[in-house]
């Protein structure tokens, strides 16, 4: 009987010749189904090869990748750190700095009392001489003339003996420490200050590479109405805003974290919308 039955299994069930051909018949349908690229033989494929000596890379932003000085990773760090940090007043007041109008009228008059430079003195001693050689009358000693100072010990014993008439201080002094107090001298000796952008810019008018602060003690009488005008600014903007001694800077983070911030106070206030409901 079990042999029997063994047997009877063994015909009911379908053999691997039985199975074959409606896979063959399956895969026959598909490969009918599917539609051949023609290739167009006008506009033959010719992709690009990237790899060493092959086609030329599209061009792309690789400053990413690039090993920068030390010095352009420390002011990119510094400027990053400067924003992440709390700043204190007496440091965040050098970031309220003249706009682009504003400082332009200030160097107009700066630049109609530059001192002379060491060739132009060199010229005019050597005609001075020559006068005198030729036994002429030497040139009577003048008053001396309507510059522009310069120089930090200079201009701080011009602010302590109120003889400065205006100071320009430069944001980017380094060390700040140099200059961080002169804004407190100026407002105790009542002497109108402004912040300019760039020490450079100071020092091409006092013919130096850069200048941390300037000042003028007079002008001409022509000159005299713009620089009243820009002593009642500076007065305004910087000796009687109370603000930049109380404003602290900085405090502001990266992009990642204030969505991080945004994403958990997101969270925070669906859960007190949730508990309102009850």
């Amino acid at each position: 009987e079990v042999f029997a039955h063994r047997s009877s299994s063994h015909e009911s069930s379908p053999g691997p010749s039985a199975i074959m051909p409606k896979r063959e018949k399956a895969a026959e349908t598909k490969k009918v189904t599917k539609k051949e690229k023609k290739s167009d033989p006008l506009f033959q494929p010719t992709p690009r090869n990237f790899r060493i000596g092959g086609d030329i890379r599209p061009k792309r932003d690789l400053s990413r990748f690039v090993k920068w000085p030390r010095y352009v990773r420390l002011q990119r760090q510094k400027k990053i750190l400067q924003q992440r940090l709390k700043v204190p007043p007496s440091l965040n007041q050098f970031t309220n700095t003249l706009d682009k109008n504003q400082s332009a009228e200030l160097f107009k008059l700066l630049m109609k009392y530059q001192p002379e430079d060491a060739a132009t003195k060199a010229e005019r001693i050597k005609e001075a001489a020559e006068k005198v050689a030729a036994g002429e009358e030497a040139p009577e000693a003048t008053k001396a003339p309507l510059v522009v100072k310069f120089g930090l010990k200079h201009v701080t014993y011009l602010i302590e003996q109120k003889k400065a008439k205006l100071v320009a201080i430069a944001a980017d002094v380094e060390p700040i420490e140099l200059v961080i107090w002169l804004p407190a001298l100026c407002k105790k000796m009542e002497i109108p200050y402004c912040i300019v952008k760039n020490k450079a810019r100071l020092g091409w008018i006092v013919h130096q590479k850069k200048a941390a602060v300037l000042c003028l003690t007079g002008v001409k009488k022509e000159d005299q109405h713009s620089l009243e005008t820009l002593r009642n600014n500076f007065q305004t903007q910087y000796n009687q805003n109370v603000m930049t001694a109380r404003k602290w800077g900085g405090g502001i983070m990266g992009l990642k974290t204030q969505a991080k911030l945004a994403k958990r106070e997101k969270a925070v206030q669906a859960e007190l919308a949730k508990k309102a409901q009850y």
